[in-house]
């Protein structure tokens, strides 16, 4: 079954974790109810690989700061579509999605949308 996934990458201030994990836990259930078949949040844990190029360094993160990792995955790039138009009008979130209430900068934040090329379960 094809399926679709939005990715972000998100530098955050390590003070504004308690706020971001509370924006998260809504945000995840808000996602879930309106069709997201998975919503995940990951802060980061083992960021100085020897390899690649560190996250660290992509998002450019200040000795105050740590990132996320996060994804959310749809049935399709029409049903992300669909979801997305429910959420952003869901009024439980309409207060947190304002830039300026965002327990981070948005300007820094990274995302994209994936089609799902291999999946092993």
């Amino acid at each position: 079954m094809p399926k679709y996934i939005d990715g972000f990458v998100v530098p955050i201030e390590k003070k504004n974790l308690a706020a971001y994990r509370k924006l998260a836990k809504l945000a995840g259930k808000v996602w879930r109810e309106h069709g997201a078949l998975q919503y995940v949040e990951a802060v980061g844990a083992d960021l100085n690989l020897p390899y690649g190029f560190p996250f660290p360094k992509l998002a450019k993160l200040k000795k105050t700061e740590t990132v996320f990792f996060s994804f959310i995955v749809y049935k399709s790039k029409a049903d992300r579509d669909r979801v997305n138009g429910k959420v952003m009008r869901d009024p439980r979130l309409a207060k947190c999605m304002d830039p300026k209430a965002m327990p981070f900068d948005m300007k820094r934040m990274s995302c994209g949308g994936f089609e799902v090329l291999v999946e092993a379960k």
